[in-house]
């Protein structure tokens, strides 16, 4: 029997930073290991911040045949160059959102730990759902993605899942026979050598 493809690594940006000194450790990471998405996640609403921002990784993820999406900011894909979205609200306006930017672009929800948003956000024409998140985290409300979730949804669903949120190597080694991506942000940028994190979050896949 062949094995079971591992889990790909979706990364996540910081929700703050100077594009000038990010970009050359976005780049480091991205040559070091196989990333098949970046994602733009800012916690600005500076319209010119956010656009510079993309600009910039845009030339350094695309260099390397890795795709750009965005968080929220539907109105800037086209505008920007960016291969598509990631909703936050559940997949609320996926329909909306997909008319909008046609049948290529990448859109993708976040459903939190909900089975329903999930299936909607499915129905409606995500091309992917992320459930967190996934460890222990004293943000939002508490609720966290429990392993049940996604092991009903890679036996239930083709849509592919992503596993975000608090993610460490004990999480990783235990999702990844159930989960399609993890997404990985702030646990690898806080840490000085961000490729040197996500290598070890990786061997955690076995």
């Amino acid at each position: 029997m062949a094995e079971p493809e591992r889990p790909q690594i979706y990364l996540i940006t910081p929700p703050a930073f100077d594009p000038d000194s990010f970009g050359p450790r976005l780049a480091g990471v991205l040559d070091s290991h196989e990333i098949a998405c970046l994602r733009l996640s800012m916690a600005s609403r500076d319209e010119d911040l956010v656009a510079r921002a993309a600009d910039s990784l845009r030339e350094i993820a695309h260099a390397r045949d890795v795709p750009l999406v965005i968080d929220t900011h539907v109105g800037l894909v086209e505008r920007l160059g960016l291969d598509g979205v990631h909703l936050t609200d559940g997949g609320r306006n996926l329909r909306k959102v997909r008319t909008l930017l046609g049948a290529d672009p990448i859109v993708g929800a976040f459903c939190g730990a909900s089975r329903h948003d999930g299936i909607g956000a499915g129905e409606a024409g995500a091309d992917y759902v992320a459930f967190g998140p996934v460890g222990e985290s004293g943000l939002g409300d508490g609720s966290q993605a429990e392993p049940d979730l996604f092991a009903w949804w890679s036996e239930m669903i083709e849509i592919p899942v992503v596993a975000e949120g608090a993610l460490d190597v004990a999480t990783v080694a235990a999702l990844t026979p159930i989960t399609d991506f993890f997404a990985i942000g702030e646990e690898i940028w806080r840490e000085e050598d961000a490729s040197a994190a996500l290598g070890k979050l990786i061997a955690a896949m076995g």
